[in-house]
């Protein structure tokens, strides 16, 4: 469901997602779509860097192993860390750095010593407990990219939102499994929610089960007319054929909203009304977790 976008959109059956370990090689990607399982949006040109046809399929029918299980239960531990750093400077007066990255659409993003005091503290207990495992974070880079087990960490994702005291981040956290998300969590510590997804498993909000398909009034829309989608900004598609979609897009839905950052996918997983994410200029710590999470609630 992470696609790039194409001049020519249509509907088709659902095909199937595949990851390769060059991802973990890549800085951000092409533009992406999400959707609950009701739509499935094709593309003509899959992206050869994030996309190998010869590599496993990601799968949700294979039960998680007991290693998965311990894995999760790690995950948990992550994000309850992450939540005790980041929580005593919510909505207090905060120093904010800003990033200059040249080469993407938006090329200012701030960060905070919450956000750098969070991955510190999940880099710590990630070569506490399993020194041979991977890390790759937003703030402080990788190590160990090509072993078995890689961690992907973005302790606040939505930092705008963040600093300006809208509860609409998250901390994403998410293992890889021989460059293939297996667990992924969407934790957002102001309201208490957290979204756990295993494949294999399914995804649940508060350890309750969710299903992005809920057969509900809100949730039985099955055209792109009449569809709610989400983007967090506007400005994060490039100037021409990026915008150009974008904004096909925009006319043939319903109504697109914004600001949500991974708040959106979570909402999306759970059936609460919100129909598809588009986004791009992502990197691999904006979206690795939202894969189990959207394909375990059924998106």
């Amino acid at each position: 469901f992470f696609l790039n976008t194409a001049p020519r959109r249509r509907l088709a059956p659902r095909a199937p997602l595949r990851h390769h370990r060059s991802l973990l090689n890549t800085q951000h990607s092409t533009p992406s779509i999400v959707l609950s399982p009701k739509y499935y949006l094709s593309t003509c040109t899959p992206n050869k860097t994030t996309m190998n046809n010869d590599h496993d399929t990601l799968s949700t029918s294979t039960a998680p192993s007991e290693t998965t299980e311990r894995l999760a239960a790690f995950a948990n531990e992550l994000a309850d860390a992450a939540r005790k750093i980041i929580l005593p400077y919510w909505r207090r007066p905060i120093e904010v750095i800003s990033k200059m990255e040249r080469d993407r659409p938006i090329a200012e993003s701030p960060v905070t010593i919450a956000d750098q005091k969070a991955e510190e503290e999940m880099r710590r207990l990630i070569e506490e407990r399993y020194p041979e495992h991977g890390i790759y974070g937003e703030e402080f880079g990788s190590v160990r990219t090509d072993a078995e087990y890689v961690w992907v960490l973005d302790p606040i994702d939505g930092t705008k939102s963040f600093i300006t005291g809208k509860p609409l981040f998250g901390t994403l956290i998410a293992c890889l499994k021989n460059g293939t998300p297996i667990i992924g969590i969407v934790d957002q510590c102001v309201l208490n929610e957290r979204w756990l997804g295993i494949v294999g498993k399914g995804t649940t909000l508060n350890g309750k089960p969710v299903n992005s398909n809920v057969p509900t009034p809100i949730a039985t829309r099955s055209e792109l007319k009449e569809s709610m989608m989400y983007a967090t900004t506007p400005h994060m598609f490039r100037e021409g054929e990026e915008c150009d979609k974008f904004a096909q897009l925009c006319r043939t839905v319903k109504r697109p909203l914004y600001g949500a950052d991974c708040y959106a996918y979570a909402i999306l997983a759970s059936g609460f009304g919100a129909d598809i994410v588009v986004e791009a200029d992502l990197g691999l710590y904006d979206y690795c977790a939202l894969v189990p999470v959207v394909e375990g609630a059924g998106g």
